[in-house]
C-alpha cells in the first residue's frame, strides 16, 4: 500500500489532522520515512513535500472553519473531536499570550497540532500572520521529521544484535517520556488559563459594579 499510495496517504492524513481531526499524522510521516530509508521504495523528497503541503493546506482550511464559525461551533461540536471546554480556554489563553509563536510551536506539540488552526481562526488571528507561521512550522515539522527519520531508517539496516535492541528500547523510553511531559504541560497550562479566565471575569464584574449608572 505504501509503495503505490504512500505519498497520497501521507498528504491526506496530515491535511485532515491539521484541519482538526484526531489522526496520527506524525506517526504516518515517521513510518513512511523509515520505510523509505530502510527499503528505498519511496522517495523521501516526495514524502516531505506531501507532508508539508498537507500541513499547510489543512491548517488553512482549519483556520477558515474557525474564522467563519468561531467559538459557537467549537463549543457545540468540539467535544466530538476532543476539543473540550478546557482546551478552548487553553487556546484563547495561549493565543492572547504568545500569538504566532503558538502556531509555529503548535506543530511540534501533539495536543496543540490538531486544534491550533481552528483556534487561530476563532481568535481572529490576522491571516497573513497565520500563513507565515503556519508555513514555517509546517516546513520545519514535516520536513524535519521526514528527513531525520529517513536518515535513521538508512542506519537501521546497519544495526543488529544487542546494540539494535538497546537503541529500540531507548527510543520507546524517549517516546513515553515525551508523552508524559506533554500531558503534564497541557494540565499546567490549562490550570493557568482557568485561573486567568476567572481573574478576568472578576475584574469585569468589578468594573461593571463601579461603573456609574
Amino acid at each position: 500500500m505504501l509503495v503505490h499510495y504512500g505519498y497520497g496517504v501521507v498528504g491526506i492524513i496530515v491535511m485532515f489532522e491539521s484541519m482538526g481531526l484526531p489522526l496520527p499524522a506524525e506517526s504516518v510521516i515517521i513510518a513512511a520515512s523509515l520505510y523509505a530509508g530502510s527499503t528505498h521504495h519511496l522517495e523521501i523528497h516526495w514524502i516531505a513535500l506531501a507532508a508539508v503541503l498537507g500541513a499547510i493546506m489543512g491548517d488553512n482550511i482549519g483556520y477558515l472553519i474557525g474564522h467563519h464559525f468561531g467559538y459557537g461551533i467549537l463549543k457545540k461540536h468540539g467535544h466530538k473531536v476532543g476539543m473540550t471546554e478546557e482546551r478552548l480556554m487553553l487556546g484563547r489563553y495561549l493565543f492572547r499570550k504568545h500569538g504566532g509563536i503558538v502556531v509555529f510551536l503548535g506543530r511540534f506539540v501533539a495536543v496543540l497540532r490538531v486544534f491550533v488552526a481552528l483556534l487561530a481562526g476563532a481568535n481572529r488571528m490576522p491571516w497573513h500572520s497565520f500563513l507565515f507561521f503556519n508555513a514555517l512550522g509546517g516546513i520545519c515539522w514535516a520536513g524535519g521529521y521526514a528527513f531525520v527519520t529517513y536518515e535513521l531508517g538508512k542506519q537501521i539496516e546497519k544495526i543488529s544484535g544487542p546494540m539494535g535492541v538497546g537503541m529500540a528500547i531507548l527510543g520507546v523510553i524517549c517516546l513515553i517520556g515525551a508523552l508524559i511531559f506533554l500531558k503534564k504541560n497541557e494540565k499546567r497550562l490549562t490550570e493557568e488559563a482557568l485561573r486567568e479566565a476567572e481573574a478576568d471575569e472578576k475584574y469585569d464584574e468589578t468594573r461593571a459594579d463601579t461603573k456609574p449608572s
